[in-house]
């Protein structure tokens, strides 16, 4: 492979959604001033701090070459294992409204789930590059990739963090399908993903609220169905244009987590049915952009590498989107690149450093 310079239509692609997403934060953050206003400066810094460091370690992971990370792959994901294992100590980690999920490191917290995520898509990926050809068998293919998901789903279910499970899942599957696998292996696979998913439903009371609520959420609109009442309200609100930027409602003690899990509502309700396309559009451009690349680079590892990037982030991203207009069951994902979480952004930008670096060992077409 010839070595070129960073791919720029993802640099600007990355950008874009970056500084578009910070923008929207500002305005629906104005909904805490108002509610919490000492909470608000913490926030604000906590997030300011994400976008320094994210940038960063965008820069440094573009730097670093990333064949650098197959060579650690195995590494990697046992110390992220072992990180997500800290949430259950005393002390070190803590729980909020019943999941455990973060750990406290000084004034600071972070999910160590975050890491989970790209340290299960390098080792994967560093697997399936190992195999090749036989990953298309079922010893050599599906058979390690159940017991892999089946640590991580082990590890995450503990945490009452369903949601990181099934975005890991799909990563996991693209990675599957792009290296050969039989069709029949997929279907097979996934149709365990969804008898497994109905039993947590059954086995955790959260779950089966979360499809109650998405089946019926006017039956309890003061309750369980608050959030997507409030969303939906928001969403319509803003019509084609929206009331414009700083001018949501909602967002003043309406919507729960209006800089979180609802982040999308105020954009949505700001900026309107056009705005919010135009943010749908940048996150496809970017998995677009992605696998474009992905599709260019001769080595295995790379392609694969960027393929389970491409579909965390998009999953991820439109897993939140969807809740939001009441198409799937609320999840607890962020938006990346705009929901408040200072570990996502520095982990989603470092990231987009490790695909830039791959984009530069792309072939000329």
């Amino acid at each position: 492979m010839k070595k070129l310079t960073i791919d720029k239509p993802f640099l600007f692609s990355v950008l874009i959604l970056t500084l578009g997403g910070f923008f929207v934060f500002t305005s629906a953050s104005l909904g805490l001033l108002a509610r919490d206003g000492a909470r608000f400066g913490a926030i604000a810094w906590n997030q300011a701090l994400g976008l320094g460091l994210g940038l960063v370690a965008l820069f440094v992971t573009s730097k670093i070459n990333y064949k650098f990370w197959k060579q650690y792959a195995f590494y990697f994901f046992i110390g992220a294992l072992l990180l997500n294992l800290l949430v259950f100590i005393p002390g070190v980690g803590f729980s909020h409204n019943g999941a455990s999920r973060w750990i406290n490191f000084g004034s600071f917290s972070f999910q160590p789930s975050e890491f989970l995520k790209i340290a299960f898509i390098i080792y994967f990926a560093a697997w399936i590059s190992h195999v090749r050809e036989k990953v298309t068998t079922m010893k050599q293919g599906l058979l390690p990739f159940l017991i892999i998901i089946g640590v991580v789903g082990a590890v995450l279910l503990a945490q009452s963090d369903t949601d990181t499970m099934v975005v890991i899942f799909c990563a996991g599957i693209a990675q599957l399908l792009v290296s050969g696998v039989p069709w029949k292996h997929l279907v097979l696979v996934c149709m365990l993903a969804l008898i497994g998913l109905v039993g947590i439903a059954f086995l955790r009371p959260y779950v089966m609220e979360r499809v109650k609520t998405f089946l019926n959420p006017a039956d309890d609109p003061q309750g369980s169905g608050y959030q997507i009442q409030q969303s939906l309200i928001a969403i319509g609100s803003g019509g084609l244009t929206g009331r414009g930027f700083g001018q949501s409602v909602q967002k003043f003690n309406f919507l729960p987590e209006p800089i979180g899990d609802s982040i999308f509502a105020v954009s949505a309700e700001e900026f309107g049915f056009i705005g919010s396309v135009i943010l749908i559009l940048l996150f496809l451009i970017l998995a677009f952009r992605s696998l474009k690349i992905a599709g260019r680079i001769q080595d295995a590892f790379g392609g694969l590498f960027i393929v389970g990037i491409a579909i965390l982030i998009i999953v991820e991203s439109f897993m939140n989107i969807a809740s939001m207009l009441g198409i799937i069951p609320l999840s607890g994902m962020p938006l990346l690149f705009v929901s408040h979480g200072g570990t996502a952004l520095v982990m989603v930008l470092a990231e987009m450093g490790i695909v830039l670096n791959i984009s530069r060992y792309q072939k000329t077409l």
